[in-house]
């Protein structure tokens, strides 16, 4: 497991009761959960950023028949 760091956060309240409703954690886990999500959507920004850039040298018969 990464290194932990103890810190102190001021949230608005009904933000942080919302976010706990959906994840149906506490506080610290749905905050590891939303610092997750936004490194996810970073990622998933980056990737779309490639979109018509990157060539691929498999046929889709070639990709179909790795489920196979």
């Amino acid at each position: 497991m990464a290194e932990l760091r103890k810190i102190t956060v001021q949230v608005p309240e009904g933000d942080l009761r919302r976010a706990q409703e959906l994840t149906g954690e506490g506080v610290t886990e749905t905050i590891r959960l939303a610092l997750q999500k936004l490194a996810q959507l970073h990622a998933q920004h980056e990737a779309t950023k490639l979109r018509g850039k990157v060539k691929f040298s498999m046929s889709v018969d070639a990709l179909r028949y790795d489920r196979e």
